[in-house]
């Protein structure tokens, strides 16, 4: 054959008994291999080392046609450059190996992240949700695959078959939690560069200022027993309603947080987002759902203690060991808001879309609707206070919180106590006429008999002061 390689005369060599060796040039250096199953590889051969150990060493360069020709000879050029400067390419291409072999995988990178960082910097509730997004769509399509080999345009591709399937708020979150782990990587030289960087988040979030009308309230509370949820679910529904709580501090709500005698509930920095002990008044309606609650899972330690026993994963799990998650609160109701004719799901409310989060925002706007101040309102959600003067107030506002709940609690049962609308009638009711007296709180307690009493009335009777209005 000639002295230079062609791919024709590759492709028309034909394998032996024996293994076919082959010279480019017709001299040792640049060869191809043919193995008597007929697969052709290129290799080259060279000598290396000091005058006197010098041998000759062979280095495969790869299979043909995986490998073209033309790359295997610039793969054998630049490897005689090395020779040249006294770099054995044979012993470079072993150590480059054995760090692909033993470089980490993304299911490797995965279970670093959740035990070195997340399970550590983050809170419990955060780090699951987390691993949850990371098990359901990262480690499907590239846990086998090495860290440093997923590029940018694996990620985007990755993101727009979860757009496509409808989920464009779960691509977002996938988005972030993958961005914040191979940021992880990097900063612990598992890779050398993110390939999330400039990936812009897949859709836009508008804010959500869903809440429920007082129509929506009275229709959503007297549903809630013809839906198909278990009544755990039902009652942890009505209970975010009624304390305006976080889903994932009611949901996490144990029995010993409760002082049922003197009506508080208190959850511990560990639960709260902002990492300060909060204290949740408890009302007349909150009280009755507890004491609903205790004839269903007073004997365990979760309020909402799932009913769920042992699993194939989990076969050790009992009835009433964790709470009922969160994801399954958010399913059960969004099932009863839908109409699906495949599954013959109808939307037993007949009300537009809403959330378990939309049901605070609810609770707020009710308050704020009350009169009551935003200061005591911010109190009562526990929301973080950045203001620099924050960090010096220290009162708890305790009766502030609850006069104010105590004022929703007297609307809640206004709505839920008010007829449902029907034909215009032809005689008018007669007007109530406003009563006069007043009910007076006891000095030192409140109790459901404050129905009467404004927010601006407790604070004057108690020698309080609204620290956020100006003198």
């Amino acid at each position: 054959m000639a002295k230079r390689f062609t791919d024709a005369q590759i492709k028309g060599l034909k394998p032996t008994n024996q293994r076919t060796i082959l010279f480019e040039d017709g001299g040792r250096g640049f060869g191809l291999r043919i193995e008597p199953s007929g697969r052709k590889s290129f290799f080259l051969e060279y000598r290396f080392g000091e005058a006197e150990e010098r041998r000759n060493r062979v280095l495969t360069i790869g299979k043909y046609p995986t490998v073209s020709l033309t790359e295997a000879r610039s793969i054998a050029s630049q490897s005689l450059s090395q020779v040249e400067q006294d770099i054995d390419p044979a012993t470079q291409k072993l150590t480059k190996k054995i760090a692909d072999r033993n470089a980490l995988t993304v299911g490797d990178l995965v279970d670093e992240y959740i035990e070195k960082w997340a399970k550590v910097k983050k809170k419990e509730r955060s780090w699951k949700e987390d691993e949850r997004l990371l098990n359901k769509d990262i480690l499907p399509a590239f846990g086998r695959k090495k860290a440093k080999d997923i590029r940018r345009r694996d990620i985007v591709l990755l993101l727009d078959g979860i757009v496509e399937r409808g989920a464009t708020i779960t691509a977002n979150r996938v988005l972030a939690v993958t961005r914040k782990m191979f940021n992880f990587a990097v900063g612990r030289d598992i890779i050398d560069a993110s390939p999330c960087v400039q990936i812009p988040a897949p859709s836009k979030e508008n804010r959500r200022e869903r809440y429920l009308s007082e129509d929506e309230i009275k229709v959503f509370w007297e549903k809630l027993d013809d839906t198909k949820m278990s009544q755990e679910i039902r009652l942890a529904l009505k209970f975010l309603l009624i304390t305006g709580q976080r889903k994932n501090e009611v949901l996490s709500a144990e029995w010993n947080e409760f002082d049922l005698k003197s009506k508080w509930w208190t959850i511990p920095s560990v639960k709260s987002k902002n990492q300060l002990t909060h204290r949740v008044p408890l009302t007349s309606i909150s009280m009755e759902i507890l004491n609903e609650l205790k004839k269903i899972t007073g004997q365990y330690q979760f309020l909402f203690a799932s009913p769920v026993g042992h699993t194939k994963k989990n076969p050790e799990r009992k009835v009433g060991m964790y709470p009922i998650l969160g994801s399954a609160v958010d399913r059960a109701l969004r099932n009863n808001l839908t109409n699906n004719l495949k599954t013959k799901q109808t939307n037993i409310f007949n009300l537009d879309h809403f959330t378990p989060h939309d049901l605070r925002r609810t609770v707020a706007s009710m308050i704020t609707k009350s009169g009551v101040d935003r200061l005591v309102l911010k109190k009562i959600l526990n929301h973080a206070d950045r203001d620099v003067t924050a960090v010096y107030d220290r009162y708890e506002y305790d009766k502030e919180k609850q006069v104010a709940m105590l004022a929703w609690d007297r609307g809640l049962k206004k709505i839920l106590a008010t007829q449902k609308k029907t034909e215009p009638k032809t005689v008018l009711p007669k007007k109530r006429k406003r009563e006069k007296s007043k009910k007076v709180l006891p000095n030192n307690k409140i109790g459901e008999d404050s129905d009467t009493m404004t927010y601006e009335e407790y604070l004057k009777l108690h020698n309080l002061r609204d620290f956020t209005k100006k003198k």
